[in-house]
């Protein structure tokens, strides 16, 4: 064989792999274009007085990142709020975040679920800073740091990046609904989809069920392989129309499931504590698919309930 030729095949066989390598399969029905600035959008909700005295400032958060994605404000950077006289005051008090949680693109939220597991508080997303009031044309700056794609555990800041709102403090929003702001295409799943998940086991949502403290679902799963199999799905959080999500985060592959047998199938249950008059709801669902520990974001519509 010549010179000119063998490097010829060797090119070729480069070609094939980088394509090979290159080509991703989505799961079904999730879109693959991009929607959004790129980045997360924040609104001012009000501005008052905080219990401190001091000025407390809600705040709205919407993905605009046109992927899943989770976020929260750098704990390192300070919360600056400027006012036209350039005066500058650092914030302290700063709860700006999804509460771990994935929420899907277009979605809203002003509040997550903090504290812990066994004792969790609901947790409204604002900023308080130490004056006794804002001047017109103030604005408050926040950096943040985000998170978009699949929660892979093995590497949890994959598709990690920074961003920076500047919030006009003259500018309240107040007729934003919840949970959407705005819709995307081929987003958002029936209650009733069939999701194809880690080796090709298929998950169901077979029962919703509205108990004193909230929500309880249940699960099953039917494994059509030679072996035993783990689907795992945390403990999936909701989301409804006060734009409260509601769900204390855990990551989803540490919460225990039932193995799927060879050719058979396994059924849990999970349970979320959200308030009776709390409507419109989406559960923020992640499945353990593709591979170990690789999870991917379904919502799904349960407004019916």
């Amino acid at each position: 064989m010549s010179i000119k030729k063998a490097l010829i095949l060797v090119i070729l066989a480069h070609l094939i792999s980088t394509i090979a390598c290159a080509y991703i399969v989505l799961p079904e029905g999730v879109g693959s274009e991009s929607v959004g600035s790129g980045e997360w959008a924040a609104f001012v909700t009000n501005v008052g007085k905080s219990e401190s005295d001091g000025v407390r400032i809600d705040i709205t958060i919407r993905n605009d990142t046109g992927a899943w994605s989770a976020m929260q404000a750098l704990e390192e950077n300070p919360v600056v709020l400027h006012q036209s006289d350039g005066t500058d005051t650092n914030c302290e008090t700063v709860f700006v975040s999804s509460g771990g949680h994935r929420l899907a693109p277009g979605f809203q939220m002003r509040g997550y679920i903090a504290g812990t597991l066994y004792e969790p508080v609901t947790q409204m997303i604002y900023v308080e800073c130490p004056l006794s009031d804002v001047p017109p044309a103030s604005t408050l700056a926040i950096d943040y740091i985000f998170v978009t794609g699949q929660y892979n555990y093995y590497e949890p800041e994959a598709n990690q990046a920074e961003g920076a709102f500047e919030l006009n403090l003259d500018e309240i929003q107040t007729d934003l609904t919840y949970p959407i702001g705005y819709e995307v295409e081929d987003l958002i799943f029936s209650s009733e989809v069939e999701i194809t998940a880690l080796n090709d086991v298929s998950l169901t949502l077979t029962g919703i069920q509205r108990i004193d403290k909230g929500l309880k679902f249940t699960w099953q799963t039917y494994n059509p392989g030679e072996y035993p199999s783990y689907v795992h799905i945390g403990n999936p959080p909701v989301i409804g129309d006060d734009g409260i999500l509601y769900g204390y985060y855990e990551t989803p592959d540490i919460v225990s499931v039932p193995v799927t047998p060879a050719d058979g199938i396994a059924e849990w249950e999970t349970e979320v504590a959200v308030p009776q008059d709390v409507a419109g709801l989406y559960i923020m669902l992640s499945v353990e698919s593709g591979k170990q520990r690789l999870f991917t974001n379904y919502a799904v519509d349960i407004t019916e309930y």
